[in-house]
């Protein structure tokens, strides 16, 4: 099958930080960075492919529907899979993995090396399903380190948004997006203007979503490369920093909640690391 992709790079680093606050960081809860932080991407990667197979996608979500449950606004289910499960779902994709590696090697966010790319979305490939999703981030364990890459089989009606970068992305499926999950994002109706609202998703054929879902997990080097290298916590403490592993977001607005109690976040003495694997 073809994959002819038109790649657009939106900037999402023009960031509505709150007073106080004057930039974002994430911390990382693992050892690797016990005392460090870093800026969150500044960049949303859209992957739109011309993927004339629609009936492949169709068959896609539907197998997709057949393992998770999602009932009410903002619920958000996982189920994992694996590609040669999805390629028994859609025969006419039977390199579906291939096609969505070239597509995140548009991107350039690992690197040059197509191979990286093959073998990231080989590790691991989940269906994620929602019914629109209020505003929250993604930073426990390793995901601070991770970039995600969701890919749209079932998304009518409804637009990716983050509020805190000004960004609203309508989707459609087939859509191949690329973001730091560190910032606060959700689903929403584009005629809710960044806002989302549970009764816009209530009724109808098109109050679920589902997606295919992957993470990419970045080195330090590439980290640097992307602009967002990982730094002393005490070098983000004197840029006015909001650490966005504390933060909590109002489910329909995304506005940060009890932000005094924020303001000392980025200190030494507050961080908090999960001790490795045995």
């Amino acid at each position: 099958m073809h994959l002819s992709p038109d790649h657009r790079v939106i900037a999402a680093d023009g960031h509505r930080v709150p007073v106080p606050f004057r930039a974002f960081a994430v911390r990382s809860d693992e050892p690797q960075h016990a005392h460090d932080a870093r800026a969150p991407y500044g960049r949303v990667h859209l992957v739109r492919s011309s993927l004339p197979d629609a009936g492949s996608l169709a068959a896609l979500a539907l197998a997709g529907w057949a393992r998770v449950r999602i009932e009410s606004f903002s619920d958000i289910d996982y189920a994992p899979t694996t590609w040669p499960e999805l390629a028994a779902a859609a025969p006419a994709l039977p390199d579906l993995a291939g096609l969505v590696a070239s597509a995140l090697h548009l991107t350039g966010v690992l690197g040059d090396d197509p191979g990286l790319y093959r073998r990231s979305v080989e590790t691991r490939v989940d269906y994620l399903a929602a019914c629109g999703a209020g505003f929250h981030n993604d930073v426990k364990g390793h995901w601070s380190r991770c970039l995600f890459w969701v890919l749209a089989l079932e998304a009518d009606d409804v637009e990716f948004v983050m509020p805190h970068a000004g960004l609203r992305l309508a989707l459609a499926p087939g859509d191949l997006l690329v973001f730091d999950p560190t910032m606060a994002h959700g689903l929403c109706r584009p005629a809710d203007d960044g806002q989302a609202l549970a009764a816009s998703f209530e009724t109808g054929l098109q109050r679920r979503q589902i997606f295919l879902t992957g993470e990419l997990l970045l080195t330090d080097a590439r980290w640097v490369a992307l602009g967002a290298p990982w730094q002393p916590v005490e070098v983000h403490a004197s840029r006015g920093a909001l650490d966005l592993m504390l933060a909590t977001f109002d489910e329909r607005s995304g506005a940060i909640q009890r932000l005094r109690t924020l303001r000392d976040g980025l200190l030494r003495a507050t961080c908090h690391v999960e001790p490795a694997a045995d």
